[in-house]
């Protein structure tokens, strides 16, 4: 027997071994319970067993509990075991209160803090199957739990007594459907999870790892609420895999560049957690360990899991793990073979099997826990630390240094005398100026951070200022809301205001979703291409939901009383008592819920052309019409309560133009093993009550497309495109044989192409239908023969190619644009808003084009239209077209090339896809 094997072996008999001969507590051995050892080549423990499982260890064992903290998307339980003492979990709501006293830190003096920490007990989080074909995270985490369970030994008990550890379970359906696709297979050695046939999360699959800030999601939803308004925890590790080639594992520490607005202790007791990790994992002989410089991972972008806490003061923990069901092998990748300090004990190619890597699991987790346990008083003491930090900080006047006040002070003159050394010559090292440009520059007083946020109850859609202010009360942000109008600063604002001050612990977070985000330049090295961050650069979230707020630089109160929980939408009403019919507003954007209520119900809303105004009311372009009926009247009333919105009752309709809507039938592009994009938008589509119907590629391929539908919608990444093309593309997906598809399933094979799929696509919109192309689809401008080019390219060869990085890159940031909201693509939007752009591409009329066949929407009026981020040769996209209305004989190519619906969080440009959903189909209504 080899090595391997035996080592494979006496794991197995360990975790199968029976209470009596391993003298422990009589909890029941995963062996005895899973139909095989979670840890065995080739099987997967579901997670209907894994419930099963802690169920019946919850039932045997006085060191665990269970708790249920809510439904998934499918509605799945999510369970959440507590691990600790018995005398601890007797108290666990003592204890709760202890971690959440300290890390509110606004009541507490530092005396009582220390105190307090010498009372509580560290609280770990440890989860496992956020990313369900990341499978070895929840197999391992069954056999972390029966050793904390069943062990007795020193270290054990001193965990036990000293931390309380949250282990849960992220992603339910998706365990449920990795393990039952990878199971499916009789023969072992078939078995394999790449070729899964949908997202494994309903919607958004593996970007449920970038929904933290916004929780659009529930499990997200239910996970936050544990880590940020219940027990706030001091340590959240995120497991995860595939670790980096020739190695076995990444353990943090990170690479720079780290967020400016976060406690700067967090980043310390980073480095000493992930510096137990490595030791626990050398000490044992398991190499092959490595940070910074070995993977990507960074601490800049707030919409991870883990990296979330960083803007909560909790340490938040990522490691990424090779290995699986099937075995692997290690390859020799020579530069992992010479020790350094970022991969201190290199490792052998070899055969790599699941029980290694749950072994390698095992001693990680027991890291953190031992780590928390030995310093449980000092995690205790600076959670409360931060939070006090951030409280004084947003009690005075405080700045936040970024890299263009830096570039700043790198620009001014060479401070008198620095430039040379005592003997007269040049000299080495860091520039020196002056230091009083530290005041007048970096403590400008411009450039203070803000006191508060007000967000005035009377912007035109202030349902969705509501949902923004309830993604930051989900995670944790006190909110005040102004129970009488109020004066700030010589501004009055009315009652129903809400206020967001910083002068609280959770004052990074608020920042991070308030200011924009600078993010440095990080060359590969000096003058060469840029270093892709591991995520987008800039992401604030008011710019993204289009919400108006003042930034108060100065103390500042009112008439204030605290948020407790969610908000609902504050009720609209019916104004007026004409007879003829409503006027609502185009500006809010759940005037398209109205709207697809209405179609449903068979009733036809119009679209007045240009502006409206009713009784000194701005309503903004595209006002909605809707005639008077008995069913209408009761679906206003109803929605103008529940959405927020106000409708104006008329006693005759409109003058002038309108554009009469009708139902639509929207075929959303999707493809095998699910396009994340286009998930979001499935989700989104619902949200707003879209009627929608997914559409696979044999389908679009099959021509005589109008006969099923009048719009096509193409996500972001549901069109291939070459390495060097300037659009992002979809990479195909990998399929199962037909016969190996089950037979339900088997109409989404297939995959998009020029040379089948397009040119039907094309004569859909030349008969008359509309296609809407977003992002990376846009690529259709070119396929489908408009009068557009795209800007950000060189021709190369008679084809656009890539620009270079050095010359041009966006990798996820905020750009403004002007909007011409006169037209019907752009109704109810105002002059400017605010976009999110990954990579995307802008276009400008075709050489020898006279600029028919098309509108221009949206465009950068500006050199400098960054307005959150990261970007290098911004000023190309100057005076280059955004959004595009483009006829197409008969019909329309809408082409929107920023990601108008990035991840469920834009909402300030939802409408530039709502709107063109509805008006391709009625655009005949009315001239150009």
């Amino acid at each position: 027997m080899s090595l391997i094997s035996s080592r494979l072996a006496v794991a197995i008999a360990l975790l199968g071994a029976t209470p009596a001969a391993a003298e422990a507590p009589a909890v029941t051995p995963p062996a005895q319970f899973f139909t095989q050892p979670p840890g065995t080549d080739y099987f997967l423990a579901d997670y209907t067993a894994y419930e099963g499982y802690l169920k019946k260890l919850a039932g045997e064992s006085d060191r665990v509990k269970l708790i249920d903290i809510g439904k998934t998307t499918e509605g799945r339980t999510m369970w959440v075991a507590i691990v600790s003492s018995p005398a601890n979990l007797a108290k666990l709501d003592h204890y709760k209160q202890i971690a959440r006293r300290l890390a509110k830190a606004d009541d507490l003096t530092p005396e009582q803090a220390r105190a307090l920490a010498a009372e509580g007990k560290a609280v770990v989080w440890i989860d496992a199957g956020l990313h369900a074909t990341e499978t070895i995270t929840t197999q391992g985490q069954i056999q972390v739990l029966y050793r904390m369970l069943s062990q007795d030994d020193p270290e054990t008990m001193r965990i036990l007594d000293n931390t309380i550890v949250l282990f849960g379970q992220d992603n339910p359906d998706g365990l449920d459907l990795v393990a039952h696709w990878y199971m499916r297979e009789a023969d072992p050695k078939k078995r394999e999870i790449g070729t899964i046939p949908t997202l494994y999360q309903k919607y958004i699959g593996h970007d449920n790892n970038r929904d933290s800030f916004m929780m659009q999601m529930p499990e997200t939803t239910n996970v936050n609420r544990v880590l940020f308004r219940e027990w706030y925890p001091q340590i959240i590790y995120n497991q995860h895999q595939t670790g980096p080639d020739g190695m076995v594992v990444f353990v943090p520490p990170f690479r720079d560049p780290f967020n400016f607005n976060y406690d700067p202790i967090i980043m310390s007791e980073l480095d000493e957690v992930g510096a137990a990790m490595h030791s626990g994992l050398i000490a044992k002989g398991q190499g092959g360990s490595g940070m910074r410089s070995a993977a990507r991972y960074s601490t800049w972008h707030n919409g991870m899991e883990r990296s979330i806490a960083y803007f909560h003061n909790s340490v938040g923990l990522l490691t990424e793990i090779i290995g699986g069901p099937t075995p692997t092998t290690i390859p020799l990748v020579p530069s992992t073979q010479l020790p350094r300090n970022d991969e201190k004990l290199p490792v052998r190619p070899q055969p790599w099997h699941l029980q290694q890597s749950l072994d390698y699991q095992w001693t990680m987790d027991r890291s953190v826990m031992d780590y928390a346990a030995r310093n449980r008083e000092r995690l205790l003491f600076n959670i409360y630390q931060m939070g006090a930090n951030s409280i004084a900080r947003g009690s005075k006047d405080s700045w936040t240094v970024t890299p263009h006040l830096v570039a700043e002070l790198e620009a001014a003159p060479a401070a008198a005398g620095t430039s040379t050394d005592g003997a007269g010559q040049p000299r080495r090292g860091p520039k020196h100026v002056d230091p009083a440009l530290y005041d007048t520059i970096l403590h400008a007083p411009e450039n203070r951070d803000p006191r508060g946020y007000i967000i005035t109850a009377d912007q035109p859609d202030f349902p969705t200022a509501v949902t923004f202010v309830n993604a930051l009360i989900k995670n944790g942000v006190d909110v005040e809301r102004a129970t009488s109008a109020f004066t700030v600063a010589g501004k009055s604002y009315p009652a129903g205001s809400l206020i967001v001050k910083t002068a609280q612990a959770y004052r990074p977070h608020i920042l991070d979703m308030f200011e924009p985000q600078d993010h440095p330049h990080d060359p590969e090295y000096p003058g060469g291409p840029p270093k892709a961050p591991y995520d987008i650069t800039g992401y604030t979230l008011a710019y993204q939901m289009g919400v108006h707020f003042d930034r108060e630089l100065d103390a500042f109160s009112g008439p204030f009383a605290p948020v407790a929980d969610v908000l609902p939408v504050p009720p609209g009403s019916v104004v007026g008592d004409g007879k003829a019919g409503w006027i609502v507003s185009h500006q809010t954007n759940n005037s398209f819920i109205l709207t697809n209520r209405l179609l449903k119900a068979g009733i036809r809303p119009s679209w007045i052309a240009g502006d409206a105004t009713i009784d000194a009311h701005d309503l903004g372009t595209g006002a909605i019409w809707i005639p008077a009926s008995v069913e209408a009247a009761s679906i206003v009333r109803q929605a103008s309560h529940d959405l927020g919105l106000v409708a104006y009752a008329r006693d005759a309709a409109p003058a002038g133009a309108m554009m009469r809507l009708r139902p639509v039938r929207i075929g959303l592009v999707d493809r095998y093993g699910g396009s994340i994009p286009s998930g979001w938008t499935r989700w989104l589509l619902e949200q707003y009550e879209f009627p929608y119907t997914l559409v696979f590629p044999k389908q679009l391929d099959a021509g005589n497309l109008s006969r099923r539908f009048d719009v096509l919608l193409f996500a972001s990444d549901t069109l291939p495109a070459a390495a060097d093309s300037p659009w992002r593309g979809g990479r195909p997906s990998k399929q199962p044989a037909p016969g190996d598809t089950p037979p339900d399933l088997r109409n989404r094979l297939g995959e998009v192409t020029d040379q089948q799929t397009l040119p039907q696509v094309a004569a859909f919109a030349r008969a008359g239908g509309t296609v809407v192309a977003v992002g990376g689809a846009t690529r259709l401008v070119k396929t489908m023969g408009t009068p557009l080019t795209p800007a950000l390219a060189t021709v190369e060869g008679g084809e656009p190619k890539r620009l270079d990085t050095k010359d041009f890159y966006i990798p996820g940031s905020i750009l403004r644009v002007r909007v011409d909201n006169r037209q019907p693509l752009a109704y109810g939007m105002p002059e400017r808003v605010d976009v999110f752009f990954d990579s995307d591409q802008s276009f400008v009329p075709a050489a020898g084009g006279s600029g028919a066949g098309f509108e221009r929407v949206a465009w950068y009026d500006s050199p400098h239209p960054l307005r959150s981020g990261w970007a290098i040769g911004e000023e190309r996209l100057a005076n280059t077209i955004a959004v595009a209305d483009v006829d197409v004989g008969k019909g329309k190519l809408l082409v929107l090339g920023p990601e108008v619906t990035q991840r469920a969080q834009s909402y300030g440009t939802f409408k530039l896809l709502f709107n063109g959903l509805l008006y391709g189909s009625v655009s005949s209504n009315v001239g150009r």
